[in-house]
């Protein structure tokens, strides 16, 4: 008989640990933190009940769980299906000037405020609140793996954050951006060694002040 997947990937809409929520509630989460080059992306994602099973059923969880080719079918099943998302960044220049932390909450910040229904609560992903954002929020640790908005938003943010740094792969080549997406591999840091930053590497992270 085949497995059931384990309760922390059944994810909800709804309810979050047995609290009703309202009907409007946008998931957002951010992908790139760790990464030497490139912005940091942001996606919010308001879903509404009926799409809910749906995106159940096909298999929406933390981007981190899934393969590069399931992402991209199920972030089309998320465009289709949600209510509203929007996708935003900080740059690298703000990344380098605020800090990732706080560059990652601006480029959150951003992606609600670009949404064209107004939440009646956002869900965000980690335990840091959004600065400034004059709408209610609660933080979820573990978000992508609890709460089905916030997964989606995952999905949306990482295959659009992916499919930016391997264009840039093209302007930027040598660092081999296109496989490692902008991450600290040994390959990338050999590269740094060797041909220097480009423009678009965070020279705030310590791999890229040479």
């Amino acid at each position: 008989m085949e497995q059931q997947q384990p309760p922390t990937h059944q994810l909800t809409l709804p309810v979050l640990d047995g609290i009703a929520l309202p009907a409007l509630v946008a998931g957002v989460d951010e992908v790139g933190r760790g990464a030497l080059f490139g912005p940091v992306v942001a996606a919010a994602v308001i879903l509404s009940v009926e799409a809910a099973p749906i995106l159940t059923k096909a298999g929406v969880t933390d981007s981190k769980l899934l393969s590069p080719e399931r992402r991209l079918l199920l972030a089309e099943i998320i465009r289709v299906h949600a209510l509203a998302y929007q996708v935003s960044y900080a740059s690298v220049w703000e990344i380098d000037r605020l800090n990732i932390l706080q560059a990652s909450l601006l480029a959150m910040k951003r992606a609600v405020l670009k949404l064209k229904v107004t939440p009646a609560l956002c869900l965000i992903d980690g335990n840091k609140r959004i600065p400034g954002l004059a709408l209610p929020q609660q933080t979820v640790v573990q978000g992508d793996r609890r709460s089905l908005a916030i997964a989606a938003a995952s999905i949306l943010a990482k295959v659009w954050r992916d499919e930016l740094i391997t264009r840039l792969d093209a302007k930027y080549p040598g660092y081999n951006l296109a496989a490692n997406k902008g991450y600290g591999t040994p390959a990338h840091r050999l590269a740094l060694q060797t041909y220097g930053v480009s423009r678009l590497h965070r020279r705030s992270f310590s791999p890229c002040r040479i």
